[in-house]
């Protein structure tokens, strides 16, 4: 009988101790639960852009050239790749865009868009859409896929950024 409470109470402290760490397992995974992620306030840079134009090759499909402009490159601290895009078109039209693009969640982001007087005029429709590598409009696909993302990681600056876009490519882009 002795023994049969001996092994009982052995049994209790061990069930007691099985608890107390799992229970402080739990409170260590609460710890490094991922942060829900938030995005920073980004002042809209200048509108009149001219002379900081790299050239973006999209592909072969579309006769629009599309360029960024290399000062208005940013990599923000909530991991968001913000620049402006300009796309011109053969006829001489000239579209203008504040845009932003986060390589984690494969999505892109236009703020705002350029007017002729060298102001914004801020998006009414600005939420994050999934970047897709559609046939003829594909330049956000190719921004994602070779220039700001390679192999699906941002790069880290805004000079990596810019070193992309004068190669023609990131060097982490493996060409088929």
């Amino acid at each position: 009988m002795i023994m049969r409470v001996r092994l009982l109470a052995l049994f209790l402290v061990l069930l007691q101790g099985a608890v107390c760490s799992s229970s402080a397992m739990a409170e260590d995974d609460d710890e490094y639960e991922p942060k829900q992620w938030q995005e920073i306030e980004a002042p809209f840079p200048p509108a009149n852009v001219r002379g900081n134009l790299l050239p973006l090759y999209v592909s072969a499909a579309t006769a629009n050239k599309f360029y960024i402009d290399g000062a208005s490159l940013s990599v923000g601290a909530d991991g968001v790749i913000r620049y402006v895009m300009v796309v011109e078109t053969p006829e001489g039209g000239r579209n203008v865009t504040f845009e932003g693009m986060r390589c984690d969640a494969r999505a892109r982001r236009i703020y705002a868009s350029g007017r002729l007087d060298g102001t914004w005029s801020k998006a009414r429709k600005s939420e994050w859409a999934r970047v897709q590598d559609a046939y003829a409009n594909r330049q956000h696909a190719a921004l994602f896929l070779e220039y700001f993302c390679p192999n699906g990681i941002a790069v880290r600056s805004a000079a990596e950024a810019r070193d992309a876009l004068v190669r023609g490519g990131h060097p982490d882009v493996v060409r088929r």
